[in-house]
């Protein structure tokens, strides 16, 4: 009986023991299969973001890299001053014969802008390089940083939107007879 009983008492060690590594094995691998599914994720994501941004580097009508470096020429063109909330001012210059880029000059400095095409019907103007994005409807105007992502300037209204904002509440206020 003492025989049996130390049999199986070593018999018992010895699937206690090679158990014991098998079990951490197959832990190891656990770990190392979490590990490559972390490293798989982190990639594919960069690659979703490089495909997202792939359709809008090819938009048609954005900024070419030579239009963004050059300087714009002023000459023949029509300049608008633009006054904007919390006392921003900007200068927007403007070719007749060039309805594709515009001048702006933003915080002392001069900036050439490319027309892209929008299916709102506002007019977009951008500046990859410098992240600049301008977007003019009838009743203001919008100044954008597309590299921080935030507003540089909005409620930018020249002479005339502000004569048209103005109209209304100039109406109101007078006398009925």
């Amino acid at each position: 009986m003492k025989k049996q009983l130390t049999a199986i008492a070593l018999l018992g060690a010895l699937f206690a023991a090679a158990g014991l590594p098998s079990a951490q094995a197959q832990n190891a691998q656990e770990q190392t299969a979490a590990k490559k599914k972390v490293v798989k994720k982190a990639p594919a994501k960069k690659a979703a973001a490089a495909a997202a941004a792939a359709p809008a580097a090819k938009m048609p009508f954005s900024s070419d890299a030579e239009d963004d470096d050059s300087e714009p020429e002023l000459g023949g063109t029509l300049s608008a001053d633009f006054n904007c909330e919390l006392g921003n001012k900007l200068t927007i210059w403007k070719n007749a014969a060039d309805d594709k880029h515009i001048a702006i000059r933003w915080n002392k400095r001069i900036h050439r802008l490319t027309r892209v095409e929008t299916t709102t019907g506002a007019n977009r103007f951008e500046n990859r390089k410098v992240g600049l994005v301008w977007i003019g409807i009838p009743a203001k105007g919008l100044l954008l940083d597309s590299k921080k992502g935030q507003q540089l300037a909005n409620e930018c209204k020249n002479v005339e939107q502000q004569a048209a904002a103005n109209a209304p509440a100039a109406a109101a206020t007078a006398p009925k007879s």
